[in-house]
């Protein structure tokens, strides 16, 4: 992890506004619209090192701390939540080579992905598997020095454009006695060019217009067992592992397009008159502005002690992402709404942008691990006498740190 003095993160983040401001946010409407993938964007990313913002330096990446990357990502999604969400999972891809995989796999793969050359794409989720994600059905059966993988995989981001797929798949428990465990899940890396590996058509969505998002269809898909990522029987714990980081990431995304929909309610309520007077000189549109800015402060602070938490490896740092996750995408979708209803009839109106944002942002509530699956996590770590003393620790700490 590299450390950056605070005129080094200014800089990053001054590149990456600049970035979101002239390549996402002049056409996030229109790609909305039309539903464009915008590669040529998505390459000039990578050439900012947006593709590998916490993959080691030693292939292409920049090795910044969880805390800066949660800072980029609501910059970025300022310009456009919709593809700076892809530009997270991407960053989970590339993280999970580079972190699991071999210096062969990290060799082939990190460098390309660190510059966008080539996209990934993110492959757990099944059409009967969402939140009880340990119970998918995808099968690798070991075939002399190969895998055949078969399965499908739903609600899969930039599938059908993506250059390399990480795909979670059962290596040994749907022949075993006692069924499914998570331990018989393993992971792979798959090439787009894999023959048998094919793609549904695109979903229609509520939000995220601008990013496909299709089935990923494997039919005996062929992979020698060099692409496993990991050890055998690992898989599961991998993908688990990827998902701390981005669920931060998909919560600054919120940040960053609430705090842009907040931006915008504040510019309105200045220009708008009603009844003789702006609409900022009435009371109840004070208290309104003053609590979406009070609840988007709280949930940074939150995302920011997640991303505090991953970078020191705190034995709570799956709690505390799924505290950030649930809390900021809740608020980000409550502020960018009530931004919403501050325009009036205005809000929602394409043009406006308003309403694109509240489509896009309530998607962060269910990916990630759906919002209910946040209160699981942190109730049963509660629920625990460990991890109840070990937060009542945490908690007596921080006071006496803030004395």
């Amino acid at each position: 992890m590299v450390t950056t003095t605070a005129e080094e993160r200014d800089a990053i983040l001054g590149a990456v506004r600049d970035f979101a401001e002239t390549e996402l946010a002049p056409f996030a409407i229109e790609r909305d619209e039309k539903h464009l993938f915008p590669r040529d964007s998505l390459h000039r990313a990578g050439e900012l090192g947006l593709g590998g913002i916490y993959v080691r330096e030693d292939f292409g990446g920049t090795e910044l701390s969880r805390v800066d990357t949660v800072a980029i990502f609501e910059e970025l999604a300022k310009g456009d939540p919709t593809i700076a969400s892809y530009i997270s999972i991407h960053n989970m891809v590339a993280w999970m080579i580079d972190t699991y995989g071999t210096e062969a796999q990290r060799a082939e793969w990190v460098p390309q992905l660190a510059a966008m050359q080539v996209f990934g794409s993110y492959c757990l989720t099944e059409p009967g598997a969402g939140s009880d994600a340990a119970a998918i059905a995808t099968s690798a059966v070991r075939d002399g020095d190969d895998f055949l993988l078969t399965g499908v995989k739903q609600f899969i981001s930039g599938a059908g454009e993506a250059g390399v797929y990480v795909v979670m798949a059962r290596t040994g428990a749907l022949r075993q006695a006692q069924g499914p465990s998570a331990h018989d899940i393993s992971a792979f890396i798959v090439p787009a060019t894999a023959e048998g590996l094919s793609f549904g058509a695109p979903e229609k969505k509520m939000g995220w217009h601008a990013q496909p998002t299709r089935q990923v269809i494997l039919d005996g898909v062929r992979v020698p067992a060099s692409a496993m990522l990991g050890d055998e029987g690992r898989g599961f714990a991998i993908a688990m592992s990827a998902l701390n980081g981005g669920r931060l990431n998909i919560a600054a995304c919120s940040l960053g397009g609430a705090q842009w929909a907040l931006e915008k309610a504040v510019q309105y309520v200045h220009e708008r008159e009603a009844f003789g007077e702006p609409l900022a000189e009435k009371q109840s549109i004070l208290f309104a502005i003053a609590d979406m800015r009070t609840d988007l402060q709280a949930a940074r602070l939150m995302v920011r002690d997640g991303a505090q938490a991953v970078d020191e490896k705190a034995p709570d740092a799956t709690m505390r992402c799924a505290m950030a996750k649930r809390f900021a995408t809740d608020a980000g979708f409550d502020v960018a709404n009530r931004a919403l209803q501050l325009h009036g009839g205005y809000g929602y109106l394409q043009d406006y942008g308003i309403e694109k944002v509240v489509r896009d942002l309530r998607v962060h509530q269910i990916l990630e691990g759906t919002n209910e699956i946040m209160r699981l996590i942190v109730g049963r770590e509660m629920l625990r006498p460990a991890g109840s003393a070990s937060l009542q620790r945490s908690g007596g700490n921080q006071m006496r740190s803030g004395s």
